[in-house]
């Protein structure tokens, strides 16, 4: 049987890179779209990533935006994939207050343009869109795929109207196109600046004693925290049902900021209240107060289950974080050991 061709948007992030890897294990061709920048940003993906002259190479990648239907319809028309997961957006939710304008462009706008391409170019593929629990914002706890959506920023807006262009397009022309409503999926590739990343890096440098303090923002905020490496499995199991439709993905679990931190500082024996400040740059302007998935439809129609809630989650990610310090401090004695002379006999 021939391979299976998948083309990925924003593979370089951390579902991207997640969704790669589980692709690449079930034997797919694996195309994916890179944003083009004057610093590498293929980190996440660098493990799975060969030489493309060798015949055996199944990953492949290529510079695009989603500003440019023009080069997705082009990258489309050369990959011909059998599936495409899109994945890539302006996904900071507080970024999306100050730069709403780009946010609306790429994340909104970015997936009629590849749509658009998509039904173009001619294709037959199946098209994953990743939506947001960011949608549900206001609405009151659970939300399933009946709730109706009241967004709170302009990323839950243009997630929205993604959404909904989706749906749009599966009706009006009869793609094969779903939507994944994901609840927070976090993991060790997490971004920096996102606050499971943040909080988890704070709690293991503290403990080395390379930094004091961690300044956070609102710490009542409650979300559904659930383990990326498993959410890309419930992307993949959508575009393999024999109809298309539109499924959450979360835990059923509801956890504070505060919870998440304690989780973490705990993990290494220290008491969050010694090292964590108040930062009112980090607010929101409005914000999501309580946030927790019903994802039954998925689990009955896809049989997908979570395992790794939020405190198996905050000490995984602070156990990654430790292992990057010793691997970092590992280095730096190794090179401190070439660098010193060796001692001359008397």
């Amino acid at each position: 049987m021939t391979a299976k061709t998948a083309l990925i948007t924003g593979i370089t992030g951390q579902d991207g890179s997640y969704l790669a890897e589980l692709l690449l294990d079930k034997g797919y061709v694996v195309h994916g779209i890179v944003r083009r920048a004057s610093t590498f940003n293929t980190q996440r993906i660098e493990h799975l990533y060969e030489d493309p002259h060798h015949p055996q190479a199944r990953l492949f990648l290529y510079y695009g935006d989603l500003t440019d239907g023009t080069r997705l319809a082009g990258l489309l028309e050369k990959v011909q994939p059998d599936e495409v997961y899109h994945l890539a957006a302006q996904s900071h939710v507080r970024v999306s207050f100050d730069e709403p304008e780009f946010t609306g462009n790429t994340t909104g706008l970015g997936t009629t343009r590849l749509l658009e391409a998509i039904r173009s170019v001619g294709l037959s593929c199946r098209f994953y869109q990743a939506s947001s629990s960011e949608m549900f914002g206001a609405a009151p706890p659970p939300q399933c795929e009946t709730t109706p959506f009241h967004p709170r920023s302009p990323y839950g807006v243009a997630k929205v109207y993604a959404y909904w262009v989706t749906r749009n397009y599966r009706e009006a022309y009869g793609m094969y196109a779903v939507n994944g409503i994901l609840f927070n999926h976090e993991s060790p590739r997490r971004g920096p600046t996102f606050v499971t990343r943040k909080v988890a890096t704070a709690a293991a440098r503290v403990k080395a004693g390379l930094q004091d303090v961690v300044y956070l923002g609102n710490l009542d905020a409650r979300r559904d925290w659930g383990y990326a490496a498993e959410y890309v499995e419930a992307m993949w199991l959508m575009l393999q049902q024999d109809e298309p439709n539109d499924y959450v993905v979360a835990t059923g679990t509801s956890h504070s900021v505060r919870d998440f931190v304690e989780y973490c500082f705990a993990h290494v024996g220290l008491d969050w209240r010694d090292h964590v400040r108040f930062d009112a740059r980090y607010l929101r302007p409005s914000e999501v107060d309580d946030l927790v998935g019903d994802a039954s439809l998925a689990e009955r129609v896809l049989g997908w289950r979570p395992t790794v809630r939020a405190p198996e989650l905050a000490r995984l990610m602070v156990d990654a974080e430790l292992d990057m310090l010793r691997h970092s401090a590992g280095l730096m004695d190794a090179a401190t050991e070439r660098m010193v002379p060796a001692p001359t006999a008397r």
